[in-house]
Parts: structure tokens; C-alpha cells; sequence
């Protein structure tokens, strides 16, 4: 599994992780087995959220990890809603507590809400020097929220930025990517199959993906989550609810997509024109 450096952090994190989204409507068991299985093949980085199952995420989280805790990079996320300066700091003991562990590797706000940004980082940089979280970010922000962020923070401290990133909406390519890149912020993208919503193996996207795979002995998701991970700044958190699932995630790995590949990608998934608004669904 290729690992890079996470955003300023300065960690070395697998450019794939694990999503746990609707998780919890899973196989309990097969779910934990699955999260584990994960950190078997070096996919460490399991993101998660208090939004999740209303927290029921985050508990099954805390089962997969327990006794691993040490190999992992965890990530949360605080709900707007809770992102007052006094809600963000109970919404990270409770995540905490749920997560049965002292600390996050990293916490994010999941999108942007009512309360003023200042509010939330003073939050964030409080829970940083208690050693409650080794570093912050944030989610679904466009370039504004971005340059305001920035503003109030200073350079090196916005960890990553997690967005809506699949071949059918690469709407972040246009602005968003480049201004993490320039600001040394991590992009993960979340949804990288489309949620349901994959090409299917007719359609002509998945004839291409499906040549591509079957050159590099691999398999269409493989060659989509090698496409999305192609820049050194995005990393990906695919889900995944079944053991040959998580294994066919961690087998993206180690692909190698040629020049030719990444062009033939991107003529049948064409980005598109830049979005009012940057979606999230």
C-alpha cells in the first residue's frame, strides 16, 4: 500500500482508507472483521463520524480498533449544529468516549454551519493543546469557506479538507484541489464509488475502466480509486461491509495507471464546467 504524507501533518497515511458510513447497518460482526482485515493490509486510516448511526459508527469503530489502537490514523468529524466553541468540545468527549480512546489523529467540522469559523477553531485549538486531537480540518468546503479558514488559522494548520470526490463528479479538480495543493491541505474524498452509483460495466466509462482493469490485472474500482489518487495531495475512504470488498479496495494500492490510462479516464469521465456550489451528494 503507497503511503504519503498527510497534508502538514507529517504523517505517512495509505493513500486508501476506510469509510464507515451506514456502516452500522452492516453485519455487526462482518463489519468489525472487515474494519480489521483493513488494518491487516495496511489501510490505517479509518474515518468515521458522530453523525454516523447517531454515533453507532463510532462504537463499532471502537471495537475494530480495540487493541490496535496505536497503528491507526482516526478520524471524526463535530456536526455543525455542535460547532459552537462549548459544542465542539463536548461533541469531541463524546466521540471520544465512544471511540473508547484519549485521542483523535484528526478532527474535522463535517460542512459548514451557523457558527462563526472562529468559534470552532478556538475549539479545535483547545482540544489540540489538551493532546484530544493531534490535528484539525474540514469538510464540504469550497474555496471561501477555504480562504476564511486560512484567514483565521495560518498557514499549516487545516490538516485536509474531505469532499465528494468520484469519476462522475470531479467537480474539486477545478479549484478546490489546486488550492489544498497550494496550501499544503489533504484532500480525501469521500464517496469514491458514487454510492452506488458506479458505472456500470456497459456503459462506456465501464468499458474503458473495464479494458484498463483487465490490462493491469486488476478490477474496475481498483483502476477508479488509482485515478482519484493519482496526485500526491488526495487520498480516498471507499466503505466497505464485506471481507472481499476490503481487500479489492486495498488492491488499488499498488496499481499503476500509465499516462495513456489517466487520458483515457479522463475522456470518458470528463470533469465538466466548475459548479455554482460544491456538491455533496
Amino acid at each position: 500500500m503507497e503511503l504519503r504524507k498527510f497534508g502538514p501533518t507529517g504523517r505517512d497515511i495509505a493513500i486508501a482508507g476506510q469509510g464507515t458510513w451506514n456502516l452500522e447497518r452492516a453485519d455487526r460482526a462482518l463489519a468489525i472483521a472487515t474494519l480489521r482485515r483493513g488494518l491487516d493490509l495496511g489501510m490505517k486510516h479509518i474515518d468515521t463520524a458522530e453523525m454516523y448511526g447517531a454515533g453507532a459508527a463510532e462504537e463499532l469503530v471502537a471495537e475494530a480498533i480495540s487493541g490496535r489502537r496505536d497503528e491507526v490514523f482516526l478520524v471524526s468529524k463535530v456536526l455543525p449544529e455542535n460547532a459552537s466553541r462549548a459544542g465542539t468540545l463536548a461533541a469531541c468527549e463524546r466521540s471520544l468516549a465512544r471511540l473508547k480512546t484519549d485521542r483523535l489523529d484528526c478532527y474535522l467540522l463535517h460542512w459548514r454551519g451557523r457558527y462563526q469559523l472562529t468559534d470552532t477553531i478556538s475549539a479545535f485549538d483547545e482540544l489540540k493543546r489538551a493532546g484530544k486531537i493531534l490535528s484539525w480540518g474540514v469538510s464540504n468546503f469550497d474555496i471561501g469557506d477555504l480562504e476564511e479558514t486560512l484567514a483565521i488559522a495560518g498557514e499549516g494548520q487545516i490538516a485536509c479538507n474531505q469532499v465528494l470526490y468520484h469519476l462522475q463528479q470531479r467537480a474539486v479538480e477545478h479549484d478546490v484541489i489546486p488550492w489544498c495543493e497550494k496550501h499544503r491541505v489533504a484532500v480525501t474524498a469521500y464517496s469514491p464509488f458514487g454510492s452506488g452509483r458506479f458505472p456500470a460495466a456497459g456503459s462506456k466509462g465501464g468499458r474503458v475502466l473495464g479494458e484498463i482493469a483487465d490490462e493491469l490485472r486488476g478490477t474496475p474500482r481498483q483502476v477508479a480509486l488509482a485515478f482519484l489518487t493519482r496526485r500526491d495531495s488526495v487520498f480516498a475512504i471507499p466503505k466497505a461491509s464485506r471481507l472481499a470488498h476490503v481487500e479489492e479496495n486495498a488492491g488499488a494500492g499498488t496499481l499503476r495507471l500509465s499516462q495513456a490510462d489517466l487520458t483515457r479516464i479522463d475522456e470518458a469521465f470528463p470533469r465538466g464546467s466548475r459548479r455554482r456550489e460544491l456538491p455533496m451528494s
